[in-house]
């Protein structure tokens, strides 16, 4: 994991939420768990583009986190968020986890502009009229970097559920970090993690067939949903 954290420049376009941590959030141990993390920063994501009458639908490429400490249980948080660069038809997003006064987790996420038909479209003059400060020039790639499952992975069908699928009609990136809390579960109940990285490739439709595959290391567990012999998502999670 190689992503970059860009800074706010002076002037940019910035929007801030706040919300409290409740009980479904969370794990036995009381820690914010990664598919709820995942679905704060899609929340402001959205209220961003929703404040700015922004038509059209996005998706995630890519997103990665680090920790310097996990929201537990009851937690008032503060969410701040604002576009850090673009491709041709990619933007990409900051989003800083504040809890206590102090920043718990950042953020940086790259989202596919998809116009009313759901092809990905370039993006126009309007959308820089509205975060061309903010992402400052800075150019981003879309190009994915996670490889595929060893031959050695573990392997086990991951069954959907309805919950999982939003108004898209495919699995929400969101829904995707249960997988990975399910294999840290499992497989290292005792880590922290630390940082973590997920990949979307191809969409997960209603009636795949999906296998969750994982390899557990010393500082990390990685993990792919695959369906049709092709992988569909891939995360990786370090640990302290």
């Amino acid at each position: 994991m190689d992503a970059e954290f860009a800074e706010l420049p002076p002037g940019g376009r910035e929007i801030v939420r706040t919300r409290r941590v409740r009980l479904g959030d969370v794990t036995i141990g009381g820690r914010v768990r990664l598919d709820a993390l995942a679905r704060y920063l899609q929340d402001i994501a959205a209220d961003d583009v929703d404040d700015a009458g922004v038509e059209g639908a996005w998706v995630m490429r890519r997103m990665a986190f680090r920790i310097v400490r996990m929201p537990r249980f009851r937690d008032d948080i503060e969410l701040r968020t604002f576009c850090s660069g673009t491709g041709g038809r990619i933007a990409e997003r900051r989003t800083t986890v504040r809890t206590g006064g102090e920043d718990a987790v950042e953020a940086v996420a790259l989202w596919v502009y998809l116009d009313e038909r759901g092809r990905p479209a370039p993006l126009e003059d309007w959308f820089f009229d509205l975060y061309g400060t903010a992402a400052a020039g800075r150019r981003v790639s879309g190009r994915l970097r996670h490889g595929g499952p060893p031959a050695g992975a573990a392997s086990r069908l991951w069954p959907l559920r309805t919950t999982d699928f939003d108004v898209l009609a495919h699995v929400n990136n969101a829904a995707s970090w249960a997988a990975v809390e399910d294999e840290l579960a499992r497989l290292a109940p005792d880590r922290r993690v630390s940082a973590g990285e997920i990949e979307y490739r191809a969409a997960v439709d209603p009636g795949d067939t999906v296998e969750l595959r994982s390899v557990l290391a010393a500082d990390r567990l990685s993990c792919w949903l695959v369906s049709g012999g092709s992988v569909r998502t891939s995360a990786l999670v370090r640990f302290r």
